[in-house]
Protein backbone atom coordinates (compact mmCIF):
# COMPACT_ATOMS: atom_id res chain seq x y z
CA UNK A 1 0.00 0.00 0.00
CA UNK A 2 1.14 3.42 -0.45
CA UNK A 3 1.57 5.90 1.83
CA UNK A 4 -1.40 8.59 1.96
CA UNK A 5 -0.87 11.75 0.66
CA UNK A 6 -2.96 15.07 1.10
CA UNK A 7 -5.92 15.64 3.05
CA UNK A 8 -8.77 13.24 1.96
CA UNK A 9 -8.36 9.83 2.95
CA UNK A 10 -8.62 7.22 0.24
CA UNK A 11 -11.78 5.31 -0.64
CA UNK A 12 -11.23 2.89 1.77
CA UNK A 13 -8.37 4.10 3.67
CA UNK A 14 -5.58 3.43 1.98
CA UNK A 15 -4.08 3.84 -1.86
CA UNK A 16 -3.81 0.81 -3.43
CA UNK A 17 -0.47 0.34 -5.26
CA UNK A 18 -0.10 -2.62 -6.94
CA UNK A 19 2.96 -1.68 -9.82
CA UNK A 20 5.87 -3.92 -9.72
CA UNK A 21 8.84 -1.93 -10.18
CA UNK A 22 12.74 -2.56 -10.29
CA UNK A 23 13.68 -6.58 -9.57
CA UNK A 24 10.37 -7.40 -8.04
CA UNK A 25 8.91 -6.30 -11.69
CA UNK A 26 12.41 -8.05 -13.68
CA UNK A 27 11.71 -11.42 -11.64
CA UNK A 28 7.66 -11.09 -12.40
CA UNK A 29 8.60 -10.49 -16.50
CA UNK A 30 10.57 -13.69 -16.15
CA UNK A 31 7.80 -16.13 -13.86
CA UNK A 32 4.96 -14.54 -15.99
CA UNK A 33 6.91 -15.86 -19.30
CA UNK A 34 5.49 -19.62 -18.27
CA UNK A 35 1.70 -18.87 -17.43
CA UNK A 36 -1.24 -19.35 -19.45
CA UNK A 37 -2.40 -16.33 -20.85
CA UNK A 38 -5.44 -14.48 -20.35
CA UNK A 39 -6.02 -11.79 -23.72
CA UNK A 40 -7.94 -8.87 -22.26
CA UNK A 41 -10.89 -6.83 -23.77
CA UNK A 42 -10.20 -3.08 -24.50
CA UNK A 43 -12.12 -2.35 -21.02
CA UNK A 44 -10.15 -4.63 -18.77
CA UNK A 45 -6.66 -3.30 -20.18
CA UNK A 46 -7.52 0.29 -18.85
CA UNK A 47 -9.56 -1.13 -15.31
CA UNK A 48 -5.87 -3.37 -14.69
CA UNK A 49 -3.83 -0.06 -15.06
CA UNK A 50 -6.65 2.15 -12.81
CA UNK A 51 -6.62 -0.64 -10.20
CA UNK A 52 -2.91 -0.83 -10.15
CA UNK A 53 -2.22 2.91 -9.62
CA UNK A 54 -4.84 3.11 -7.01
CA UNK A 55 -7.65 5.01 -8.92
CA UNK A 56 -10.04 2.48 -8.28
CA UNK A 57 -9.21 1.73 -4.08
CA UNK A 58 -9.55 -0.26 -2.48
CA UNK A 59 -10.13 -2.97 -5.61
CA UNK A 60 -6.62 -4.84 -5.37
CA UNK A 61 -7.72 -7.03 -8.14
CA UNK A 62 -10.80 -7.74 -10.46
CA UNK A 63 -13.69 -8.43 -8.55
CA UNK A 64 -14.46 -12.33 -7.15
CA UNK A 65 -18.20 -13.52 -7.13
CA UNK A 66 -19.39 -12.31 -3.57
CA UNK A 67 -18.12 -8.63 -4.84
CA UNK A 68 -19.62 -8.78 -8.15
CA UNK A 69 -23.25 -9.67 -6.57
CA UNK A 70 -23.21 -7.55 -3.95
CA UNK A 71 -22.17 -4.59 -5.92
CA UNK A 72 -25.02 -5.16 -8.78
CA UNK A 73 -27.71 -5.57 -5.97
CA UNK A 74 -26.60 -3.28 -2.96
CA UNK A 75 -24.31 -0.23 -4.84
CA UNK A 76 -21.95 -1.72 -2.32
CA UNK A 77 -18.66 -4.06 -1.60
CA UNK A 78 -19.36 -7.62 0.13
CA UNK A 79 -17.73 -5.40 3.15
CA UNK A 80 -20.45 -2.67 2.86
CA UNK A 81 -18.16 -0.22 1.45
CA UNK A 82 -19.80 2.21 -1.47
CA UNK A 83 -19.22 1.09 -4.74
CA UNK A 84 -21.49 0.82 -7.95
CA UNK A 85 -20.06 -0.35 -10.77
CA UNK A 86 -18.56 -4.48 -11.23
CA UNK A 87 -15.27 -4.16 -12.12
CA UNK A 88 -14.57 -7.47 -13.50
CA UNK A 89 -12.22 -9.58 -15.61
CA UNK A 90 -14.46 -11.26 -18.90
CA UNK A 91 -13.30 -14.17 -20.65
CA UNK A 92 -14.66 -16.33 -23.38
CA UNK A 93 -15.57 -19.80 -22.89
CA UNK A 94 -12.50 -21.72 -24.01
CA UNK A 95 -10.14 -19.79 -22.12
CA UNK A 96 -12.37 -20.02 -18.79
CA UNK A 97 -12.40 -24.12 -19.45
CA UNK A 98 -8.45 -24.05 -19.13
CA UNK A 99 -8.01 -22.09 -16.31
CA UNK A 100 -8.06 -23.29 -12.77
CA UNK A 101 -8.79 -21.09 -9.68
CA UNK A 102 -5.23 -20.61 -7.62
CA UNK A 103 -3.35 -20.94 -10.83
CA UNK A 104 -1.71 -18.00 -11.71
CA UNK A 105 -2.01 -16.15 -15.04
CA UNK A 106 -0.29 -13.49 -17.38
CA UNK A 107 -2.48 -10.92 -18.84
CA UNK A 108 -2.36 -9.79 -22.21
CA UNK A 109 -3.17 -6.77 -24.17
CA UNK A 110 -2.43 -8.36 -27.66
CA UNK A 111 1.54 -8.69 -27.99
CA UNK A 112 2.29 -6.81 -24.74
CA UNK A 113 2.36 -8.20 -21.31
CA UNK A 114 0.33 -6.04 -19.30
CA UNK A 115 0.23 -7.76 -15.62
CA UNK A 116 -0.44 -10.96 -13.74
CA UNK A 117 -3.11 -12.63 -11.59
CA UNK A 118 -3.70 -15.48 -9.20
CA UNK A 119 -7.39 -16.27 -10.05
CA UNK A 120 -9.10 -16.28 -6.96
CA UNK A 121 -12.27 -17.30 -8.24
CA UNK A 122 -14.18 -18.42 -11.76
CA UNK A 123 -17.77 -17.33 -11.98
CA UNK A 124 -20.13 -17.05 -14.63
CA UNK A 125 -21.05 -13.70 -15.97
CA UNK A 126 -24.47 -12.77 -15.06
CA UNK A 127 -25.35 -10.54 -17.85
CA UNK A 128 -28.97 -9.63 -17.83
CA UNK A 129 -29.26 -8.83 -14.00
CA UNK A 130 -25.91 -6.78 -14.22
CA UNK A 131 -27.44 -5.05 -17.10
CA UNK A 132 -30.73 -4.53 -15.66
CA UNK A 133 -29.67 -2.97 -12.42
CA UNK A 134 -26.21 -0.84 -13.58
CA UNK A 135 -27.45 0.42 -16.74
CA UNK A 136 -31.32 0.46 -15.66
CA UNK A 137 -31.77 -1.35 -19.21
CA UNK A 138 -31.31 -4.56 -21.10
CA UNK A 139 -31.39 -3.05 -24.63
CA UNK A 140 -28.32 -3.54 -26.70
CA UNK A 141 -29.20 -0.30 -28.14
CA UNK A 142 -27.13 1.10 -24.99
CA UNK A 143 -23.44 1.18 -25.40
CA UNK A 144 -22.66 0.05 -22.01
CA UNK A 145 -24.94 -2.73 -22.12
CA UNK A 146 -23.80 -3.68 -26.09
CA UNK A 147 -20.25 -3.69 -24.97
CA UNK A 148 -21.02 -6.14 -21.92
CA UNK A 149 -23.26 -8.63 -23.92
CA UNK A 150 -20.16 -8.43 -26.34
CA UNK A 151 -17.99 -10.02 -23.43
CA UNK A 152 -17.17 -13.33 -22.66
CA UNK A 153 -19.70 -15.59 -20.29
CA UNK A 154 -17.06 -16.20 -17.69
CA UNK A 155 -15.33 -13.90 -14.84
CA UNK A 156 -12.14 -14.17 -13.02
CA UNK A 157 -11.51 -12.48 -10.30
CA UNK A 158 -8.50 -12.01 -7.82
CA UNK A 159 -5.55 -9.59 -7.11
CA UNK A 160 -3.23 -8.13 -9.77
CA UNK A 161 -0.12 -6.80 -10.38
CA UNK A 162 0.72 -4.02 -13.04
CA UNK A 163 4.34 -4.90 -15.06
CA UNK A 164 4.08 -2.77 -18.18
CA UNK A 165 1.81 0.13 -18.78
CA UNK A 166 -0.70 -0.03 -21.60
CA UNK A 167 0.84 -0.26 -24.91
CA UNK A 168 0.01 3.00 -26.44
CA UNK A 169 -0.75 5.73 -23.73
CA UNK A 170 -2.68 9.19 -24.55
CA UNK A 171 -1.51 12.38 -23.33
CA UNK A 172 1.69 10.99 -21.28
CA UNK A 173 2.61 13.95 -20.09
CA UNK A 174 -1.00 14.67 -18.71
CA UNK A 175 -0.98 11.53 -17.16
CA UNK A 176 -0.86 12.06 -13.30
CA UNK A 177 -1.76 9.17 -10.80
CA UNK A 178 -3.36 9.24 -7.95
CA UNK A 179 -0.49 9.64 -5.65
CA UNK A 180 1.12 12.21 -7.73
CA UNK A 181 -2.18 14.66 -7.76
CA UNK A 182 -2.04 14.18 -3.80
CA UNK A 183 1.13 15.44 -4.18
CA UNK A 184 0.47 17.67 -6.78
CA UNK A 185 -2.24 19.08 -4.46
CA UNK A 186 -0.29 19.43 -1.90
CA UNK A 187 2.25 21.70 -3.46
CA UNK A 188 0.35 24.24 -4.50
CA UNK A 189 -1.35 24.53 -1.16
CA UNK A 190 -4.76 23.43 -2.52
CA UNK A 191 -6.85 22.05 0.82
CA UNK A 192 -10.25 21.91 -1.37
CA UNK A 193 -10.03 20.49 -4.52
CA UNK A 194 -13.31 20.45 -6.92
CA UNK A 195 -12.74 17.57 -9.93
CA UNK A 196 -14.56 17.95 -13.13
CA UNK A 197 -15.28 14.66 -15.10
CA UNK A 198 -15.76 15.36 -19.26
CA UNK A 199 -15.95 12.89 -21.89
CA UNK A 200 -16.80 16.39 -24.14
CA UNK A 201 -15.42 19.60 -25.28
CA UNK A 202 -15.84 22.67 -22.75
CA UNK A 203 -18.44 24.91 -23.91
CA UNK A 204 -19.62 27.97 -21.64
CA UNK A 205 -21.90 25.99 -19.57
CA UNK A 206 -19.68 24.26 -18.59
CA UNK A 207 -17.50 26.98 -17.82
CA UNK A 208 -19.76 28.84 -15.93
CA UNK A 209 -20.31 25.65 -13.56
CA UNK A 210 -16.40 24.62 -12.73
CA UNK A 211 -16.03 28.68 -12.07
CA UNK A 212 -19.04 28.82 -9.45
CA UNK A 213 -17.66 25.70 -7.80
CA UNK A 214 -13.78 27.57 -8.19
CA UNK A 215 -15.34 30.23 -6.02
CA UNK A 216 -16.06 27.94 -2.58
CA UNK A 217 -12.60 25.94 -3.16
CA UNK A 218 -9.01 26.26 -3.73
CA UNK A 219 -8.59 24.52 -6.64
CA UNK A 220 -10.22 22.77 -9.95
CA UNK A 221 -9.17 19.37 -11.29
CA UNK A 222 -9.93 19.15 -14.78
CA UNK A 223 -9.75 15.55 -15.45
CA UNK A 224 -11.36 14.39 -18.93
CA UNK A 225 -12.13 10.55 -19.66
CA UNK A 226 -9.92 9.25 -22.70
CA UNK A 227 -10.53 5.77 -22.40
CA UNK A 228 -12.49 3.97 -24.31
CA UNK A 229 -15.76 6.18 -25.60
CA UNK A 230 -18.76 5.67 -28.16
CA UNK A 231 -17.59 6.08 -31.86
CA UNK A 232 -19.15 9.41 -32.14
CA UNK A 233 -17.78 10.92 -29.08
CA UNK A 234 -15.30 13.88 -29.96
CA UNK A 235 -12.18 12.20 -30.63
CA UNK A 236 -9.80 12.71 -27.09
CA UNK A 237 -6.99 14.73 -29.01
CA UNK A 238 -9.40 16.95 -30.18
CA UNK A 239 -10.64 17.65 -26.80
CA UNK A 240 -7.67 18.04 -24.99
CA UNK A 241 -6.39 20.66 -27.39
CA UNK A 242 -9.74 22.32 -27.11
CA UNK A 243 -9.53 22.15 -22.84
CA UNK A 244 -5.38 23.52 -23.29
CA UNK A 245 -7.11 26.25 -25.51
CA UNK A 246 -9.96 27.78 -22.94
CA UNK A 247 -7.19 27.34 -20.00
CA UNK A 248 -4.88 29.19 -21.23
CA UNK A 249 -6.78 32.38 -21.65
CA UNK A 250 -9.97 32.23 -19.72
CA UNK A 251 -8.77 30.22 -16.61
CA UNK A 252 -6.47 31.48 -13.73
CA UNK A 253 -3.05 29.00 -14.14
CA UNK A 254 -2.23 28.55 -10.69
CA UNK A 255 -5.79 27.31 -10.07
CA UNK A 256 -6.47 24.73 -12.57
CA UNK A 257 -4.84 21.14 -13.31
CA UNK A 258 -5.34 19.68 -15.93
CA UNK A 259 -4.48 15.59 -16.44
CA UNK A 260 -6.49 12.51 -18.06
CA UNK A 261 -8.63 9.86 -16.84
CA UNK A 262 -7.76 6.98 -18.95
CA UNK A 263 -10.42 4.69 -17.22
CA UNK A 264 -12.97 3.40 -20.07
CA UNK A 265 -16.58 5.35 -20.13
CA UNK A 266 -19.34 2.78 -19.39
CA UNK A 267 -22.49 5.28 -19.93
CA UNK A 268 -23.93 3.82 -16.91
CA UNK A 269 -25.40 7.25 -15.30
CA UNK A 270 -26.26 7.85 -12.05
CA UNK A 271 -24.37 4.35 -10.78
CA UNK A 272 -21.75 6.46 -13.24
CA UNK A 273 -21.84 9.66 -11.37
CA UNK A 274 -20.82 7.96 -8.09
CA UNK A 275 -18.10 5.52 -9.95
CA UNK A 276 -16.86 8.64 -10.74
CA UNK A 277 -16.68 10.71 -7.68
CA UNK A 278 -15.54 7.96 -5.56
CA UNK A 279 -12.19 7.93 -8.19
CA UNK A 280 -11.99 11.30 -8.02
CA UNK A 281 -11.88 10.92 -4.14
CA UNK A 282 -8.65 8.23 -4.28
CA UNK A 283 -6.79 10.98 -6.77
CA UNK A 284 -6.83 13.73 -3.78
CA UNK A 285 -10.36 15.90 -4.57
CA UNK A 286 -13.01 16.88 -1.75
CA UNK A 287 -15.10 17.89 -3.94
CA UNK A 288 -16.92 16.43 -7.35
CA UNK A 289 -19.18 18.49 -10.33
CA UNK A 290 -22.13 16.18 -10.88
CA UNK A 291 -24.36 18.05 -13.84
CA UNK A 292 -27.10 17.21 -15.38
CA UNK A 293 -27.53 13.55 -16.65
CA UNK A 294 -24.08 12.70 -15.63
CA UNK A 295 -22.60 9.70 -17.75
CA UNK A 296 -25.78 9.18 -19.69
CA UNK A 297 -26.56 8.73 -23.14
CA UNK A 298 -29.57 8.63 -25.19
CA UNK A 299 -32.82 8.59 -23.05
CA UNK A 300 -31.89 5.89 -20.28
CA UNK A 301 -31.96 8.27 -17.43
CA UNK A 302 -33.60 10.83 -15.58
CA UNK A 303 -32.31 14.32 -16.22
CA UNK A 304 -31.54 14.62 -12.24
CA UNK A 305 -31.16 10.99 -11.45
CA UNK A 306 -27.56 11.07 -11.11
CA UNK A 307 -27.98 13.85 -8.50
CA UNK A 308 -31.02 11.88 -6.79
CA UNK A 309 -28.66 8.65 -6.24
CA UNK A 310 -26.34 10.22 -4.04
CA UNK A 311 -29.42 10.51 -1.48
CA UNK A 312 -29.15 6.71 -1.10
CA UNK A 313 -26.04 6.74 0.83
CA UNK A 314 -25.96 8.51 4.43
CA UNK A 315 -23.86 12.00 4.63
CA UNK A 316 -20.31 11.52 4.70
CA UNK A 317 -20.49 7.79 4.05
CA UNK A 318 -19.26 8.39 0.15
CA UNK A 319 -16.12 11.16 1.51
CA UNK A 320 -16.47 13.23 -0.65
CA UNK A 321 -18.81 16.41 -1.54
CA UNK A 322 -20.77 16.27 -4.69
CA UNK A 323 -21.58 19.72 -5.97
CA UNK A 324 -24.92 19.11 -7.95
CA UNK A 325 -25.74 21.74 -10.87
CA UNK A 326 -29.03 22.61 -13.08
CA UNK A 327 -29.62 22.73 -16.70
CA UNK A 328 -26.88 25.46 -17.42
CA UNK A 329 -27.22 27.57 -20.72
CA UNK A 330 -26.75 31.14 -22.27
CA UNK A 331 -29.97 33.38 -21.97
CA UNK A 332 -30.49 35.80 -24.55
CA UNK A 333 -32.52 38.14 -22.22
CA UNK A 334 -30.25 37.91 -19.26
CA UNK A 335 -27.22 38.27 -21.55
CA UNK A 336 -25.15 35.76 -19.59
CA UNK A 337 -25.14 32.30 -18.77
CA UNK A 338 -27.12 30.94 -16.10
CA UNK A 339 -29.34 28.12 -15.03
CA UNK A 340 -32.54 26.84 -14.74
CA UNK A 341 -32.99 27.85 -10.79
CA UNK A 342 -31.56 31.70 -11.90
CA UNK A 343 -33.06 32.16 -15.28
CA UNK A 344 -36.63 33.18 -15.17
CA UNK A 345 -36.82 33.78 -18.92
CA UNK A 346 -38.62 31.17 -21.74
CA UNK A 347 -36.93 28.50 -23.18
CA UNK A 348 -37.35 30.83 -26.60
CA UNK A 349 -34.48 32.87 -25.13
CA UNK A 350 -31.62 30.04 -24.51
CA UNK A 351 -28.83 29.07 -26.08
CA UNK A 352 -28.27 25.44 -26.21
CA UNK A 353 -27.23 22.32 -28.80
CA UNK A 354 -27.24 18.51 -28.07
CA UNK A 355 -24.25 16.66 -28.58
CA UNK A 356 -25.70 15.54 -31.60
CA UNK A 357 -26.09 18.94 -33.19
CA UNK A 358 -22.75 19.76 -31.97
CA UNK A 359 -21.46 17.18 -34.01
CA UNK A 360 -23.15 17.89 -37.27
CA UNK A 361 -22.20 21.43 -37.56
CA UNK A 362 -18.29 20.53 -37.02
CA UNK A 363 -18.66 18.18 -39.29
CA UNK A 364 -20.44 20.46 -42.00
CA UNK A 365 -17.36 22.94 -41.03
CA UNK A 366 -19.73 25.29 -39.25
CA UNK A 367 -18.30 27.37 -36.28
CA UNK A 368 -20.07 26.77 -33.24
CA UNK A 369 -22.34 30.14 -31.80
CA UNK A 370 -20.51 32.50 -29.93
CA UNK A 371 -23.18 31.84 -26.92
CA UNK A 372 -22.78 28.38 -26.87
CA UNK A 373 -19.01 28.33 -26.52
CA UNK A 374 -15.90 30.28 -27.30
CA UNK A 375 -15.38 30.69 -30.69
CA UNK A 376 -11.03 29.56 -30.31
CA UNK A 377 -12.83 26.48 -28.94
CA UNK A 378 -15.15 26.13 -31.63
CA UNK A 379 -12.05 26.62 -33.96
CA UNK A 380 -10.17 23.87 -32.83
CA UNK A 381 -12.85 21.61 -32.61
CA UNK A 382 -14.12 22.59 -36.33
CA UNK A 383 -10.91 21.90 -37.28
CA UNK A 384 -10.24 18.65 -35.77
CA UNK A 385 -13.37 16.65 -36.59
CA UNK A 386 -12.73 18.45 -40.37
CA UNK A 387 -8.87 16.63 -40.06
CA UNK A 388 -10.57 13.48 -38.66
CA UNK A 389 -12.74 13.35 -41.41
CA UNK A 390 -10.33 13.68 -44.16
CA UNK A 391 -7.93 10.55 -42.23
CA UNK A 392 -10.99 8.60 -42.28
Amino acid sequence: MARVVGNILPHGGQLVNRVLRGALREAALERAGSFPQVQLTRMATSDLEMIAVGAFSPLPGFMTKEDYDSVIDTMRLSNGLPWTIPVTLPVDDETAAGLEEGQEVALWDGDRLMGMMTIAEKFPADKEREAREVYRTTEEAHPGVARLYRHGNWLLGGEVFLLNGPKKVEFPELQHEPAQTRRMFAARGWRRIVAFQTRNPIHRAHEYIQKTALEIVDGLFLHPLVGETKIDDIPADVRIESYQTILRDYYPADRVLLGVFPAAMRYAGPREAIFHAIARKNYGCTHFIVGRDHAGVGNYYGTYDAHDIFDEFEPGELGITPLFFDYTFFCKKCGAVVSAKTCPHSKENWVYLSGTQVREMLERGEMLPEEFTRPEVSKVLMEGVQAKRQEG
